[in-house]
């Protein structure tokens, strides 16, 4: 009994990390081996596609959530609160954003009092 929902588990996972190809073959072999219709082989495919999705879903968010709680504990700031901080240091200089930034040539102009 354990040995069964060990493997169960094992597969949901399998499938929920899977690529729509591999959800789409995994599904059309568990419709062979169930007998099921194409009615229900579709339905399976389905909610194959969507569960899978979801735990991406759900597993992105909790690795952004892990991501961010780490900076936080490391006191590492994030990208948005380093541009606040500019925007507030600019506006306390009393200066506008500045322009983007342009390519610089280097290229060495004579100079005309030189002598030669």
């Amino acid at each position: 009994m354990f040995e069964n929902l060990k493997e169960t588990l094992d597969k949901g996972i399998e499938y929920a990390f899977m690529t729509s190809e591999k959800i789409a073959k995994a599904a059309k072999e568990l419709a062979k081996e169930n007998n099921l219709t194409k009615e229900e082989a579709k339905k399976l495919l389905d909610y194959l596609q969507k569960k899978s999705e979801e735990t991406r879903d759900n597993m992105e968010k909790t690795m952004q959530d892990f991501l961010k709680a780490s900076l936080k504990k490391m006191d590492i700031p994030t990208k948005e609160e380093i541009r606040k901080l500019e925007d507030r240091v600019r506006k306390l200089e009393g200066k506008k954003k500045p322009a983007p930034k342009k390519k610089v040539t280097s290229k060495a102009k004579p100079n005309p009092k030189a002598k030669k």
